[in-house]
């Protein structure tokens, strides 16, 4: 679904002895031409402001509205090979809220707000989450994550802050924690680990309020908020009371957990949340020996539910014994290795999901209706 328009390496020879003015010139005329999800019109139709420096390698500046700095990676890749020189991409983050609201007590910004929900409890929905909060830090955004899930907080594991408690510098308004620089409230750090959550629901709806209104939070481009699993009477007053951006839907490819996601994309629709895609996660197992790739869990659901809810798979996630052991020692193989296989598949449905963000609600989105007024 994200082909790219070319591949990273290139058929045709290098291009030599160029003028820096062609150098220049074929530069920009790659970047207006390359096409993909993120750059449906070319990356000069998003791009805000750019600037070239042509010593000691090529340094193109691209300031930017979405967090995009792999994806220009992967450009520069095959600009290397035609022009024959080092060719660097320096991403300048522009990135503007797409919504309007406010919070109480808090006089910093959060941009945006995105809810990563999913249908059934058991898909990796709370790893999900973590992970793409590191990898949109990965891609220079900053970034906090929001534990919404009441019953069953696993964010502090997840983090590594298992036991830690949140500290306040005026008595009124909570300061996060932070793990790696991401920064995170849950209701799991106000709580002893061993004690059960048994709270209806309008109690329930006022701890999330306070988790939410009550945390002095820093600037952020993106809060994630982990919701709690289902689309029962508690989950649809949380998605009432998010003053979410947007949502994102995780699944399996297993039929059971489709239908439950369906159900969780309807949800949003009644609460009118716009849905930016489906993450599949656990989509298959790749054997360590051969590489052969097993759908343990069913096949291509993921790529069929999209389609059917006419939205985007923002990617597939295998099932992998590296990111379970991660989780469970509170830590990320994208904070490990950035550029690593697991980390880059984070790293472009964190790309993916800011992208579709600005593309579809964003007012300055090349393909977003231009609103004229009439006299």
């Amino acid at each position: 679904m994200f082909d790219k328009l070319f591949s990273k390496k290139s058929s045709n020879p290098p291009l030599v002895k160029l003028k820096d003015a062609e150098k220049e010139q074929l530069i920009f005329e790659t970047l207006s031409a390359y096409r993909s999800s993120n750059f449906p019109q070319g990356v000069l139709s998003v791009c805000l402001a750019k600037s070239v420096e042509l010593d000691k390698g090529i340094n193109i500046t691209l300031e930017m509205p979405f967090p995009c700095q792999g994806e220009l990676d992967e450009i520069a890749e095959s600009l290397v090979h035609t022009l024959d020189e080092k060719i660097e991409f320096t991403v300048q983050l522009n990135i503007d809220s797409v919504r309007s609201f406010s919070l109480k007590g808090s006089d910093r910004h959060i941009k945006n707000i995105i809810a990563i929900a999913s249908g059934k409890g058991g898909v990796g929905k709370s790893t999900t989450t973590v992970n793409l909060a590191y990898a949109l830090m990965a891609e220079g955004a900053k970034v906090g994550v929001l534990d919404a899930d009441i019953y069953g907080p696993s964010i502090p594991t997840l983090l590594g802050l298992k036991g830690k408690k949140p500290s306040s510098a005026d008595g009124k308004l909570m300061t996060p924690l932070t793990a790696f620089g991401l920064q995170a409230m849950s209701i799991g750090f106000l709580m002893n680990e061993n004690d059960a959550t048994v709270w209806r629901g309008p109690m329930a709806s006022g701890a999330f309020n306070q988790l939410l209104n009550e945390t002095a939070w820093p600037e952020l481009d993106y809060l994630l908020i982990d919701m709690p699993p289902g689309t029962g009477d508690i989950q649809l007053t949380l998605a009432q009371k998010v003053p979410a951006a947007a949502a994102v839907v995780v699944t399996t490819p297993q039929d059971i957990a489709l239908d439950d996601a369906a159900k969780g994309i309807t949800m949003f629709d009644k609460v009118q949340v716009p849905v930016l895609g489906i993450i599949e996660n656990m989509s298959y197992h790749q054997c360590e020996n051969c590489g052969h790739q097993s759908h343990i869990f069913g096949e291509s659901g993921g790529v069929h539910m999209a389609s059917e809810k006419h939205t985007e798979l923002l990617g597939q996630l295998p099932l992998n014994i590296n990111i379970r052991q991660d989780a469970d020692f509170g830590q990320s193989d994208i904070i490990e290795n950035s550029t690593g296989e697991i980390a880059s598949l984070y790293r472009r449905i964190a790309r993916n999901i800011a992208g579709q963000l600005f593309l579809q609600l964003d007012t300055r989105s090349p393909v977003t209706a231009a609103i004229e007024k009439i006299n």
